[in-house]
C-alpha cells in the first residue's frame, strides 16, 4: 500500500518516520497492519491498522459474498470502538496496546495504538510453552473477570468471529446434521449462561504477545470482542495452543488452572460475586462453547485439522448435555 502515514500521524506529534515494517496484510486484503519508526514521540515506534476497503475482495477459502463483507466491515467498526472506548488505560492483569488515534473515514480506517514491544511483550509464537499457556489463560481469567455484566456498548452484542447471526453460509454447508439441528439451542444456552462478560472473540495463540520468559501476556486484535460466555475464548484458545493429541490428558488441568485465576481476579474485580457460583455457571459450558465452534469449522472447511477425535468428543458431550 502506498500510503501517506505521515499526514495521517501528524494531530498526534509525530514529525518525521524513519521505517515502515509491515507486519502483516489484513485478511481478504483489507489493509495492512505495520510497525512505524517515528520522531516526535516519547515511544519510538507505533503500530497501525490501516483498513482500505478494496474494490474486489479476495477469501482464501470462497466464501466472498456480502455477509462475509459486512461482517468484516462491522469487525472493523467494532475495533475502532473498542480502542477508543475500552482500550484507554493500562492494566497490568490483562495488558491490551492503548490506543493513541483513531480515523474513521467512508472507506478506510486507521487504528493507531501502542506497540507492545516498549512494555516489554516482544515476543509471539506459534507453539507455546507451559509457562506461555498459563499466561495466556491468567489473562483471559481477568479480562473476564474484569468485564462481567459490561454492556459492551458499541461491540458485538454476540462477541467471536463464528456465532451463528454471521454465519448463515457454514451453517447451510454443515453437513453434520445432528449439530446443525443443535445449532440454535446451542448459542441460545451459551447466551443464556449467567455472569455474561466480554469475550475477546479470537483468543487464539496467534492474537498474545509475550515477555521474553514467556510468564506474561498481552492480548491484540479486537475485532470480535462482545459479549458472551467466557468459555468461548478458553475453547478457542485451547484449539490453537494444545495439540489435538495433548487436550485429552490437559482438559482439566487447564480448566483447573483457569479457574484457580479466575477466582483471584473476581476478588479484584468484583468482590461482591461468589466466585464458585461463577465457575458452576461457567465450567459445564466448555464443551457447549467447543460444539459452537466446532459448528463453524465443520461448516466453513470440512477437512480442517481442528476437526479431529477430542473436538468430536466434546461436540458429543455437548449434545448429550442438552440431551440430559
Amino acid at each position: 500500500m502506498n500510503t501517506d502515514y505521515l499526514t495521517l500521524l501528524e494531530p498526534i506529534g509525530v514529525t518525521s518516520i524513519h521505517r515502515i515494517e509491515l507486519i502483516q496484510t489484513l485478511w481478504s486484503g483489507y489493509g495492512e497492519l505495520v510497525r512505524v519508526h517515528v520522531s516526535g514521540r516519547a515511544q519510538p515506534t507505533l503500530i497501525i491498522k490501516h483498513v482500505v476497503l478494496p474494490e474486489e475482495r479476495v477469501h482464501p477459502r470462497g466464501w466472498n459474498n456480502p455477509v462475509g463483507h459486512q461482517r468484516k466491515l462491522d469487525s472493523y467498526q467494532v475495533e475502532s470502538v473498542w480502542y477508543q472506548d475500552y482500550g484507554n488505560h493500562w492494566d497490568k492483569r490483562c495488558p491490551i496496546p492503548l490506543s493513541l488515534h483513531s480515523d474513521i473515514q467512508t472507506n478506510q480506517w486507521l487504528i493507531v495504538i501502542e506497540d507492545l514491544n516498549v512494555h516489554g511483550y516482544r515476543q509471539t509464537t506459534s507453539q507455546a510453552t507451559p509457562n506461555q499457556i498459563s499466561a495466556c489463560l491468567y489473562w483471559l481469567a481477568n479480562f473476564h473477570a474484569k468485564y462481567i455484566d459490561c454492556k459492551g456498548r458499541g461491540l458485538w452484542e454476540s462477541g467471536t468471529y463464528w456465532h451463528l447471526e454471521t454465519r448463515p453460509d457454514e451453517l447451510h454447508a454443515l453437513e453434520d446434521i445432528e449439530l446443525k439441528r443443535a445449532a440454535k439451542t446451542i448459542d441460545q444456552v451459551l447466551k443464556s449462561v449467567p455472569f455474561q462478560t466480554l469475550v475477546h472473540g479470537d483468543a487464539k495463540l496467534a492474537n498474545f504477545c509475550f515477555t521474553p520468559e514467556g510468564d506474561r501476556a498481552a492480548a491484540v486484535d479486537f475485532q470480535y470482542v462482545g459479549r458472551g460466555c467466557a468459555m468461548k475464548d478458553v475453547a478457542l484458545f485451547m484449539s490453537s495452543a494444545v495439540s489435538p493429541e495433548d487436550c485429552f490428558d490437559l482438559e482439566s488441568a487447564i480448566l483447573d488452572e483457569y479457574f484457580t485465576y479466575l477466582k483471584n481476579a473476581l476478588n479484584h474485580y468484583q468482590p461482591t460475586l461468589n466466585a464458585d457460583e461463577v465457575e458452576t455457571a461457567w465450567r459445564p459450558m466448555f464443551a457447549m462453547a467447543w460444539a459452537d465452534f466446532q459448528r463453524f469449522v465443520k461448516g466453513w472447511s470440512p477437512n480442517h485439522w481442528k476437526i479431529n477425535a477430542y473436538s468430536e468428543q466434546l461436540k458429543e458431550r455437548a449434545l448429550n448435555q442438552l440431551n440430559d
